[in-house]
């Protein structure tokens, strides 16, 4: 399955320090980790919130990535708002589970100045 994560600067920088295998542990104010499942969805978050965001380094990016089809289906996917709102909801101390069934390498598919 092909997912999408919006991403701020900083994020990027710890993401590239892994050589794009792997998203970053969360912060402990951030019990879930949420990929999307569309472009548009990922596009509208990182440009309404990771470009004003501080903590995100007032820059957004939108990743994607794929995800092993049999993991990903462990979890269930929610629709939070319109339609293409779609997400899954990976609890904090699954991460680094999940980043072992990435296949291949995150790639940056948007730059939102």
């Amino acid at each position: 399955m092909i997912l999408f994560r919006p991403i701020g600067e900083k994020e990027k920088v710890l993401i590239e320090a892994a050589d794009f295998m792997k998203f970053p542990p969360r912060l402990p104010e951030q019990p879930i980790f949420y990929p999307v499942c569309n472009y548009e969805y990922a596009y509208e978050i990182a440009e309404k919130w990771n470009k004003y965001d501080l903590a995100s380094g007032l820059h957004g990016y939108v990743t994607k990535f794929e995800i092993d089809d049999r993991y990903i289906s462990k979890f269930e996917a929610h629709i939070v708002g319109s339609s293409y709102h779609e997400e899954y909801w990976i609890p904090a101390d699954e991460l680094e589970n999940f980043n072992n069934h990435i296949i291949g390498k995150i790639i940056i598919v948007a730059e939102i100045n």
